[in-house]
């Protein structure tokens, strides 16, 4: 069963949280125990490709709320690529989540939850209505693994002038049952918007509302995949495994903590942010003060108040020095995170988006104040293409597109343009 983090709503099962997507009392569902992962499945995680460690560890979270044969269904269909680690410096690797179609991190979270609703849904007759905000590239993966799904409309928010062109062109090409909707606003106010459509009885009375954010506890499941599979390719070094993970909404670190939950032997994590930095505030002084968010060269993580650290709160009872005892927090400027890139690209010819490279500062700077035995890795969120402007001007390159980025570019751009007033919203919804 899956309860709120604001503990004033029933707990649900698996289909109802994920359909309903946010509590009536506002907010977020949580399983209400992480279940651990047998002994034999740590011992073995070497020898597993990325597609059995996601069926192992859906198989135990979802608790044969589908059968065996349908979700191995779902993995095979949603995980058709790969998530390497590249060795960057001497114990520093980068976990390359960006293989999938839409060339992100977040086609993990979007391809499973698209299959796993055609599942849970094969016996409902009214249409679903998926409403996502984004900040980047949660939009584009969205749009890319529910395009064509059967039953399923699609509507995208995002912050007008604040996304990539790519990440523009990526979720407003989609066209079929995907609609972009430009808001003259912040990713906070495409969020705020989304939240208060959730908890509008005439919407939901005249739709089926869901969500395909990390506010979505079936985004976190898949996310946790990449944790164990990094996991896999270090064990042989017997040494303290230290994941920095580039945050803005924080869904990426849940799921890496619910992982560790389950018993991923990961030494400590390192919540990496620009200078939207309320998280490692936090982690400095226990007190946790959201505030709007401010342009960053890393705009995916320009969130000021993130949704998914109820669920970090939840996973530690609010225990603020259990949380800090498994995560330490650090932020960066743009000035620093296009210094790393300069000095990554000069000493080893790699290439990081920006996002990446927060994830990089952070594991370079925990490294500096250890004397264990560590080994790092970053979370590579991005191919650098899809930050082609900021990456060239940085590197004084000309990075070449991948034609599956390229084929969106040359497609017309459609979007529904609104102000940053929920009433607009709220007609384009009811059409």
């Amino acid at each position: 069963m899956y309860y709120s983090t604001n503990h004033q709503s029933a707990s649900l099962g698996l289909k109802e949280a994920v359909f309903k997507s946010l509590a009536d009392d506002e907010g977020l569902f949580m399983p209400e125990y992480i279940p651990s992962l047998p002994n034999q499945f740590f011992k073995d995680i070497q020898t597993l490709t990325l597609q059995e460690i996601a069926f192992e560890v859906s198989k135990c979270l979802l608790h044969n709320e589908i059968t065996d044969s349908k979700l191995r269904r779902v993995v095979e269909e949603a995980i058709t690529f790969e998530a390497p680690l590249v060795p960057i410096y001497k114990g520093i690797h980068a976990l390359e989540l960006f293989h999938g179609p839409t060339m992100a991190f977040k086609d993990f979270g979007a391809r499973f939850m698209a299959r796993l609703v055609s599942v849970l849904r094969e016996d409902e007759d009214q249409n679903l209505c998926i409403l996502v905000a984004t900040s980047g590239d949660t939009g584009s993966a969205v749009a890319s693994g529910f395009l064509g799904v059967k039953g399923v409309e699609v509507k995208i928010l995002y912050p007008s002038g604040k996304v990539s062109t790519l990440q523009e062109q990526q979720l407003t090409t989609s066209g079929q049952n995907i609609t972009a909707i430009e808001v003259q606003g912040s990713f906070d106010d495409c969020q705020r918007m989304v939240k208060q459509a959730f908890l509008d009885s005439e919407i939901n009375t005249k739709l089926h509302l869901t969500s395909a954010n990390s506010i979505n506890i079936a985004r976190l499941i898949p996310q946790s995949f990449y944790y164990f599979h990094a996991y896999s390719q270090l064990k042989y070094l017997k040494k303290d495994i230290v994941i920095s993970v580039p945050s803005g909404n924080f869904g990426n670190l849940t799921a890496g903590l619910i992982a560790k939950k389950m018993g991923l032997p990961i030494h400590k994590f390192i919540a990496a942010t620009n200078i939207n930095s309320v998280v490692p505030e936090f982690l400095e002084t226990g007190i946790f003060k959201s505030r709007p968010s401010k342009m960053t060269i890393s705009n995916a993580m320009d969130v000021g108040n993130p949704s998914n650290f109820s669920r970090i709160l939840e996973l530690y009872g609010h225990h603020k020095n259990e949380i800090s005892n498994d995560i330490i927090g650090y932020s960066f400027t743009d000035i620093e995170t296009q210094e790393a890139m300069k000095r990554i690209y000069q000493d080893t010819g790699y290439i990081m988006d920006p996002h990446g490279a927060v994830g990089y500062l952070g594991i370079e700077k925990y490294i500096k104040t250890q004397t264990g035995n560590i080994e790092g890795i970053f979370l590579e969120t991005a191919h650098p293409a899809k930050f082609k402007n900021i990456v060239d001007k940085t590197l004084d390159l000309d990075i070449p597109i991948p034609d599956t980025l390229m084929d969106c570019m040359r497609k017309e751009k459609k979007a529904k343009q609104i102000e940053n007033d929920y009433e607009e919203l709220k007609k384009v919804l009811l059409g």
